[in-house]
């Protein structure tokens, strides 16, 4: 296995001088009379390792990880802009430069070569692709095994914010490897991230990496060097990442540094001991790799927020399907005994998602239970339950969304 590039750093020291100069100057500042108001406004949180702004407003902090608040989606048209797109991290983001970024290809499946490198500047000179695609989070949703199921599961307690669109632009997969040489023989391809490696259970997992097969590999997948139109973010993946549309988030490898080529099966665990599916129901070492996300749909409101009696209130939201475009979105304002055909403000695509709006009329104040249910084209709907597993993944249950109505203020 060829050496990856030494030159690149992750600047560390960044994140090590804002906390101390964080420390220092909080340090230094003066007691307020116990008298004073109003006091300051609390900072924004900070995750471990995240380059960009979290405004409390936006994110919510967990662990290593910055979950989008569904309810900031609201005013972000179709896309999501790279400030509110949610952030999974296993270690911390690099901070990497592009001129001395390498890719190298290397395996066992190519034609007469050990491996091949290409630059930033050669990436960028082969024919260009751009798709627009959610990725999403296999853990999206996790925590609603627990708060509606009553399950444990481990993992990240996402809600339903691990999710973002954007348009990706970047080099098709396929051309790349056979700029290589693959051969015929070809089974898998491992892409490698450059981030630091993950330690679980105090062992050493390396670097994060993840299998594709090869039919995968050569149908849609891209190697994206911008995001809505930008040059890659930092914590999105400077400077290339990897796009695999309608599969589990984990699959998209971040700060792409190679990509391994066999003439056999690869694992890594992150196909084996993480993204399969455990517990009772599934078999002893767990079901197959996971690949395809579900589908949902979610609120563009705050959970618990108070709406008005005897108004009309134009409730909001997305829903998407992996394996086929959206075709209907139904709205429950009663529980689920009812249900309201939502109008789709967007064309629903492949690899995307829809924003829905429907208008409600609240006449009783008191506590409600929203519910939004999506129906894709294939015949696919969203159950009242999802069947456990123990690492939380893959949840497509109807999400309950509490709110009161209120009298007017």
């Amino acid at each position: 296995m060829p050496p990856l590039s030494a030159a690149l750093s992750t600047h560390r020291r960044d994140l090590l001088k804002l906390i101390g100069a964080t420390s220092v100057a909080t340090g230094l500042l003066p007691a307020l009379p116990a008298r004073a108001t109003p006091q300051p406004p609390a900072p924004a949180p900070i995750a471990p390792g995240i380059v960009k702004p979290l405004p409390p407003e936006v994110f919510t902090i967990r662990g290593t990880n910055a979950e989008t608040r569904f309810e900031a989606f609201r005013d972000t048209g179709h896309l999501t802009p790279a400030d509110r797109f949610f952030v999974r991290n296993h270690t911390s983001t690099p901070r990497l430069n592009e001129n001395d970024w390498r890719l190298t290809v290397w395996g066992g499946a190519l034609n007469g070569r050990r491996s091949v490198d290409f630059s930033y500047g050669q990436l960028r000179s082969l024919p260009s692709v751009t798709r627009t695609a959610v990725v999403e989070c296999a853990g999206n949703g996790r925590s609603f095994f627990t708060t509606q199921q009553g399950e444990a599961v481990s993992g990240t307690s996402w809600t339903l914010g691990a999710i973002g669109a954007a348009r990706w632009r970047g080099a098709r997969l396929r051309d790349v490897l056979h700029r290589a040489g693959i051969s015929s023989a070809a089974v898998d391809v491992m892409p490698r991230g450059l981030d630091d490696d993950f330690i679980s259970g105090g062992l050493n997992l390396g670097r994060v990496r993840r299998p594709l097969s090869i039919a995968k590999a050569l149908d849609d997948v891209i190697l994206a060097y911008e995001m809505n139109g930008e040059p890659l973010p930092y914590d999105h993946g400077f400077p290339v990442r990897v796009i695999v549309p309608s599969w589990i988030g984990i699959a998209s490898i971040k700060w792409l540094g190679d990509i391994e080529v066999s003439d056999r099966p690869l694992e890594s665990p992150w196909n084996t001991q993480f993204y399969r599916l455990f517990g009772a129901g599934h078999p002893p070492a767990g079901s197959q790799p996971l690949t395809r996300q579900t589908l949902k749909s979610a609120f563009e409101i705050p959970v618990g927020a108070a709406l008005e009696v005897d108004r009309t209130h134009r409730l909001t939201g997305r829903a998407w399907s992996a394996a086929a475009p959206v075709h209907t979105v139904e709205v429950s304002t009663d529980g689920g005994a009812h249900w309201h055909r939502a109008h789709l403000r967007d064309a629903p695509r492949r690899h995307g998602w829809v924003r829905w709006s429907l208008p409600w009329h609240p006449r009783r104040t008191g506590p409600v239970e929203l519910l939004a249910r999506t129906t894709d084209r294939a015949g696919n709907r969203q159950p009242d339950r999802t069947p456990h597993n123990t690492q939380g993944y893959l949840f497509d249950g109807i999400v309950r969304h509490p709110v009161t109505v209120v009298a007017p203020g």
